[in-house]
Order: structure tokens, then C-alpha cells, then sequence
């Protein structure tokens, strides 16, 4: 057992800690749950199997994991996607869960391969942006449920997308008969058959989801804002800001019981007991989760290949969502994490959860902090969380079922808000412009139109800026002048009479993309007076397939011209590149390969012949 990293000697801090943390999570993974549009059920499977395995595989012993805001956010737009491929959530949702599944084994790889300690690369602008815009998804994606619209329950509403419902229908089947192979155009018998056997609620079932699908995300809930507002439903906006009143109120008074829990209790019970007539959410099934084992022998790869990098998207953002609560537990616990060990301990949760059908998630800030004060040492406290969501799933499961949905679009209200990076938003008057515009585009991108192709274009964007910037930096250093302009401090010693016989090329920096068109200007720079070239490569400790192949184009070209090269202070990564493609010994024999600036040095002495005078200062 120990190779878990467990020590029974903090068990009860573990256990009180896990229980405070596990309470801390019903109410977010209800919420999450039924935000992400999987129901609260798989919000709370998702939270018992995350947490329990995360923590017990992971790297990180005070971790508590389970669905998060930015998890659910990109999870929301996988099962809308997903639904509106396959006409409902029950026929959707084996391949949703498998989506999530592939994102939670992609979780394991990345951990096996080593790229945890990779994701503190990630710019900040794009983290940034993309948390912003997380907060703003949430809030503007819960006006609807707190005022108690729905758009899958206007009538009115949903008639309008009947056209388009028998439109998709027709479609579908033109696709399953092409699929089986009898679509013919000379006979369409068959599709008379099966369109035959469409009725209204079919028909009303495919208008729903398009319905749901036009309304979704930010840019859906301003188009049905106005319908919206024209029919609120008071008593469901009454309870979502009792909710949020209580969640902040409630903090000033003590922070010893979570407010989100107090809140959650208090409205809901006043709503029930007092016989008010409120949207619920939906039923939570009783009993044991069950595998949903329809995701493996119902699979089809052209189902969920479309959503591949959507898995990766998931993974990535799960693991740098997850490294940074890391982070936060041991500025806290003065211990040191295990970054690829904890995606793995995340992957296996993840996948685990998917196969239940629960939501993915990751390390959660708020939860881990909570475990902590509370008096969490080691991995029991997350596996303690767990068991307690288990428990209140088995015990408390019909009396969840009665909770108001507009409570629960109240808590995620107050998570939307905190969850927005501040401090990033604040020090926009003073970040370097490229920097705000890089956060910027990825916050109104991610907000209006894909959270996937928003950090894509934001990684791009801020990756080429960087690039950028190290090419600059690398030629404002690099000498590319004769000799007698800018000298290194060693190089002073170097014969008056040889100074037009010998060209002196410095590459202060790594020879890569960014600084090759600087370096391929040599031939120009070549004073035709030299015989031979003395290449400083002392402080060029990196070299791209782009700087290598620059390279060996010089040298053929100075070779071609009978122009001796030296080359100076090679360092090793430059070197094997060289030597793979055989520019050493082919074209730089290892005797023109000087260690240092003096070994060259008395090398020119006794090979350069002094034949142009040097002209007098």
C-alpha cells in the first residue's frame, strides 16, 4: 500500500478533510452536471470516480478532483455538437462518453511521455483569456435556466425548426441507405418505406434538439434572449438569486461551512416544503452507477474521429487545469508534486468516469484548498471525497432529484464569476500590447465562436510572437561585421596582417527559424580579400532542422568558392545535428572543428598566408 503514497498516521486529518471537500463538491457537481447538458447524475458520477482514482494513482496526495468550469465549458460544446450529429442525447451519449474516454486514456499518455512538465510553457495571455472566457460561458449560458426559459419547451418556438427537423430526418436516412449500400436513384422505394415510418414525435423530437442547438452557447442565448425575457418565469429568477445571495452572504459570516452547501440546502428546502411550483432537475437514477457499455459495442470511429482534437483539447486542458491546483497544494503543503504521475492518476479518472458515464474534470482549486485547512495529508482525503459522493448518491439520491434547476444556475453563476482571471484583465493597461492582444482574441473567440480553435489560434499567434522575439534578440547580438567593427573580447589579439585574409562570423544565439536570414547574408558579408572563415559558434547551444540545413547550404557554397571554414566552441546538440546529415566530416573535416577561439587561432597562424596588405587606419 505504500507504494500509493498512503500514511494511516493522518488518517483522521484525511477523513475530515476528504468529508469537508466531498461537501464542498455535491452542490458543483449537480450544477456542472446539468451545465454541461449530460444531466446531474453524470455530474456527480463524474466527481465520485474522478476523485477517487485521481487520487489514488495521481501525483499530487492533497488533490481533490472532480468536474471543474473549464472542463464542463468545453464539454457543454462536445455534447451539443454530438447531439446535433445524432438527434438526442440517448443516441448521442455512447459516443459523448466515448469522447470523454479518449480524452482521459490521450490524459495517461501524456503523463507516460512526459509532458507534464511542458504544460508550465503555456503563456499566460492564452491562459488568461481562455479563463475569462470560461466566466463569461457560464454566466451568460445560465441567464436562461434562472429566469426558467427553455427552449425545448416553447412549443412556439420549437415549430419553427419543423422543417428543418424533416429536412435532417430525410437526410439521415439517405445517409444510413448509402451507408448500407442501397440508395439507388432509379429506385427510392426503401426511403419511401422508412419515411413512412416517421411520426410526429420523431419529427418533434429532431425539432427539440434543433431548437436546443440554436440556442446554445453565448451567441444562441442572445438570439432567444429577447423571446427570454418576454417569458420569465419569477419565482424560478427569485430562487436563482436567493441562491446567489446566500453564497455571498453567507461567506461574510463564517467560512466554516461551505456557502455554496448552505445555499443549495436552505433554497431548495424553502422551495419544496413550501409547495412551490418549480422546474426541478432531472431524476437522478438510485442504485450503483452502471457501465454504459453501448459506447464499445455500439462503436463507430467516423462517429467521434470528427472530435479527436476536441479529445486532445480536453486532455491538454484537464492537465494544465489539474497542474495548476498542483501547484497551488504545495505552495500550501511544502511538498513537491509528481506532474506526469498526476496525469496519469487524472487519465485514469477521467477514463474511468466515461465508462460510468460521468463528466471529465480535473483538479479543482477551491476543493484541494478546502482539503487542506481541514487538515488533508495524503491521498485517502480525495478517495475519502469520493466515497462521500457515493454514499449521498446511494442514500440521498431521490431527495438530489428535488432540487430546483434554477438553484443550481445560481451556484454556477457565482462559479462563473470567480472564475475569471482578474488579474490578467486588471493589468491590461499595463501588459505589452501583443501580449493583451493575444488574450484578447482568444477571450472573444472562445466566447462567440470555438474554445477549441481559440486556444489553437492563441497558441499559434503567441508562439510565432515568441519566435519572433528570439530571432530579434538573436541577431541584435549576433556580429555578423568583419573583424575590425565589432571584436569579441578575445579576439583582440588577433594578427594585424591576416584581419583581410580572415572573415569572423559570430552566432550569438540558437540557429533557428527565426534567425537563418540573417545568417544565410554571410556570402555577402565576405570581403574578397578572405581566404578563410572563422565560424564562433561558442554561444550557439541549439540548432533547428531549419538553422542545419542553412548551415550546410553556407558551407557547401564557401566550400564551392575554395573557402577554407573553421569552425569554433561547437557545442553537442550542433553537433550531432551535423553529423546526422554528414556536414561533418563531408563538407567540415573534424581537423577544421576547434575547441576553442586559441587552438584556431594557431591554426590560422601556421595555414593563412598573409597575400592582401591591410590597409592603414
Amino acid at each position: 500500500m505504500n507504494k500509493f503514497g498512503f500514511d494511516f498516521k493522518h488518517f483522521r486529518g484525511d477523513f475530515f478533510g476528504g468529508i469537508t471537500a466531498g461537501i464542498v463538491a455535491l452542490p458543483l457537481a449537480l450544477a456542472f452536471g446539468v451545465s454541461s447538458g449530460m444531466g446531474p447524475d453524470a455530474g456527480l458520477y463524474g466527481a465520485i470516480f474522478i476523485s477517487f482514482f485521481a487520487a489514488l494513482f495521481g501525483g499530487t496526495n492533497t488533490q481533490i478532483s472532480g468536474p471543474t468550469a473549464p472542463m464542463t465549458a468545453l464539454s457543454m460544446i462536445i455534447v451539443s455538437d454530438i447531439i446535433a450529429q445524432n438527434g438526442s442525447l440517448e443516441a448521442a451519449t455512447p459516443y459523448i462518453l466515448m469522447v470523454f474516454l479518449l480524452a482521459g486514456v490521450l490524459q495517461v499518455v501524456l503523463g507516460i511521455v512526459g509532458i507534464g512538465k511542458y504544460i508550465k510553457y503555456i503563456p499566460y495571455p492564452v491562459v488568461s483569456g481562455f479563463m475569462t472566457a470560461i466566466g463569461v460561458i457560464i454566466l451568460v449560458t445560465q441567464i436562461l435556466p434562472a429566469i426558467g426559459y427553455y427552449p425545448k419547451q416553447d412549443m412556439e418556438y420549437v415549430n419553427q425548426f419543423k422543417p428543418m427537423a424533416e429536412e435532417v430526418i430525410l437526410e439521415n436516412i439517405l445517409k444510413e441507405e448509402a451507408g448500407e449500400g442501397i440508395l439507388v436513384l432509379e429506385d427510392f422505394q426503401e426511403t419511401i418505406k422508412r419515411s413512412s415510418e416517421i411520426n410526429e414525435a420523431t419529427i418533434l423530437e429532431e425539432s427539440q434538439t434543433l431548437a436546443g442547438n440554436n440556442s446554445s452557447g453565448v451567441i444562441g442565448t442572445f438570439k432567444i434572449l429577447p423571446r427570454a425575457l418576454a417569458n420569465i418565469k419569477w419565482l424560478e429568477l427569485l430562487l436563482a438569486l436567493a441562491t446567489i445571495f446566500i453564497i455571498y452572504g453567507f461567506k461574510r459570516i463564517t467560512k466554516a461551512v461551505p456557502s455554496t452547501l448552505v445555499a443549495l440546502l436552505v433554497v431548495s428546502g424553502v422551495a419544496y416544503f413550501g409547495g412551490f411550483n418549480y422546474i426541478p432537475i432531472p431524476t437522478i437514477p438510485e442504485g450503483l452507477p452502471i457501465p454504459n457499455l453501448e459506447m464499445f459495442t455500439g462503436f463507430s470511429f467516423s462517429k467521434i474521429s470528427p472530435f479527436f482534437f476536441m479529445a486532445l483539447t480536453l486532455s491538454l486542458l484537464g492537465a494544465i487545469d489539474s497542474l495548476l491546483t498542483s501547484i497551488v497544494a504545495d505552495n500550501m503543503t511544502k511538498t513537491r508534486h509528481k506532474p506526469n504521475q498526476e496525469l496519469v492518476g487524472q487519465g485514469i479518472g477521467n477514463s474511468i468516469a466515461a465508462v460510468f458515464g460521468g463528466i471529465p474534470g480535473a483538479g479543482a482549486t477551491i476543493r484541494t484548498v478546502v482539503n487542506i485547512n481541514a487538515g488533508g495529508k495524503t491521498k485517502l482525503s480525495g478517495m475519502f471525497a469520493g466515497l462521500l459522493l457515493l454514499l449521498i448518491l446511494l442514500v440521498l439520491g431521490p431527495a438530489a432529484s428535488k432540487i430546483p434547476q434554477a438553484v443550481l444556475a445560481g451556484i454556477l453563476i457565482t462559479v462563473g464569476i470567480g472564475v475569471m482571471d482578474y488579474k490578467g484583465l486588471k493589468a491590461i493597461p499595463h501588459m505589452p500590447k501583443p501580449e493583451v492582444a493575444i488574450m484578447l482574441i482568444v477571450l472573444v473567440l472562445s466566447s462567440v465562436w470555438n474554445l477549441v480553435y481559440a486556444v489553437g489560434i492563441g497558441l499559434v499567434i503567441a508562439s510565432l510572437m515568441f519566435m519572433k522575439k528570439i530571432g530579434d534578440k538573436t541577431v541584435e547580438k549576433s556580429s555578423v561585421a568583419t573583424l575590425k567593427e565589432q571584436p569579441w573580447a578575445d579576439e583582440f589579439n588577433f594578427p594585424g596582417n591576416l584581419k583581410e585574409e580572415v572573415f569572423i562570423k559570430h552566432i550569438n544565439g540558437p540557429l533557428f527559424f527565426g534567425s537563418t536570414s540573417d545568417f544565410q547574408a554571410l556570402a555577402q558579408q565576405i570581403p574578397s580579400t578572405a581566404s578563410t572563415v572563422m565560424i564562433r559558434c561558442d554561444k550557439m547551444d541549439y540548432m533547428d532542422q531549419s538553422g542545419l540545413y542553412t548551415m550546410e547550404d553556407i558551407l557547401a557554397d564557401l566550400e564551392k568558392n575554395d573557402i577554407k571554414v573553421c569552425l569554433v566552441g561547437l557545442q553537442e546538440q550542433p553537433k550531432y545535428m551535423m553529423e546526422r546529415i554528414d556536414i561533418i566530416p563531408d563538407v567540415i573535416p573534424r581537423e577544421m572543428i576547434f575547441d576553442d577561439y586559441s587552438s584556431c587561432l594557431n591554426w590560422i597562424k601556421d595555414n593563412v598566408e598573409d597575400i592582401h596588405p591591410t590597409p592603414k587606419a
